[in-house]
């Protein structure tokens, strides 16, 4: 039996959250476990619950503690929960700073609920999900802001092998499509992607999937 996908919000606006409550509520493959008013809530919440949520909605401005603190927390403290930001601001450069703490996926608050089921459930099965916007942010603020002695890879500081699955996973690819593809085993898929996590200084897939882009290892067009 499929497990369904544990939600938690995180949203000051009281009216939205529960609006959200109620849409996600509505799904069959997905329980929202908690709701938070603010970051402190939310960290207070996660020190004691068990199983940890999937997936947190994150607003980015919450009294006590901001969005973006508590998701730096979060990476840290609790790797394993992805965290989409849901808020209504949508310029780059809070795009790019969502991004840049670790953020699995980036949504405005007037997106389409289809929108934002598509990017649950895209975020869930793959790590992270990319939408237009976001990918242009990260050409605009990664890519052409690289410092000319950051532009290429030193030799050898990942393997070939290590770039295929670099590859695959920027692709959305998981551990056992990858190890069919490349004849090798679920588990070894693993042990590279935490090298690579380790040696790019990333806090999850879609910090792998920047280094990617910025290291043209992959085009922004194939993603």
């Amino acid at each position: 039996m499929k497990k369904n996908i544990k939600i938690l919000l995180a949203d000051d606006e009281l009216l939205f959250r529960k609006a959200i409550a109620f849409l996600l509520q509505h799904e069959d493959n997905i329980d929202v476990v908690f709701e938070a008013s603010n970051g402190i809530e939310l960290i207070e919440f996660l020190k004691v619950c068990n199983p940890y949520p999937d997936i947190i909605l994150m607003d980015l401005k919450m009294p006590e503690l901001d969005g973006v603190q508590a998701t730096k927390i979060i990476n840290k403290k609790f790797p394993e929960i992805k965290i989409i930001a849901l808020t209504s601001y949508n310029t780059k450069s809070f795009i790019a700073n969502m991004l840049e703490v670790g953020a699995a996926a980036y949504l405005v608050k007037n997106a389409s609920p289809k929108e934002m089921l598509i990017t649950i459930n895209e975020v869930y099965n793959k790590g992270f999900y990319y939408n237009d916007k976001v990918i242009e942010v990260i050409e605009e603020n990664y890519l052409l802001e690289i410092k000319e002695d950051k532009g290429n890879l030193a030799e050898n500081f990942i393997s070939e092998r290590e770039k295929q699955i670099l590859f695959y996973l920027c692709k959305q690819f998981n551990a056992v499509e990858i190890s069919e593809l490349l004849f090798i085993s679920p588990r070894t898929v693993d042990g590279h992607r935490n090298s690579l996590l380790l040696k790019t200084n990333s806090k999850n897939i879609a910090g792998l999937v920047v280094f990617a882009i910025q290291n043209k290892i992959i085009d922004l067009k194939e993603l």
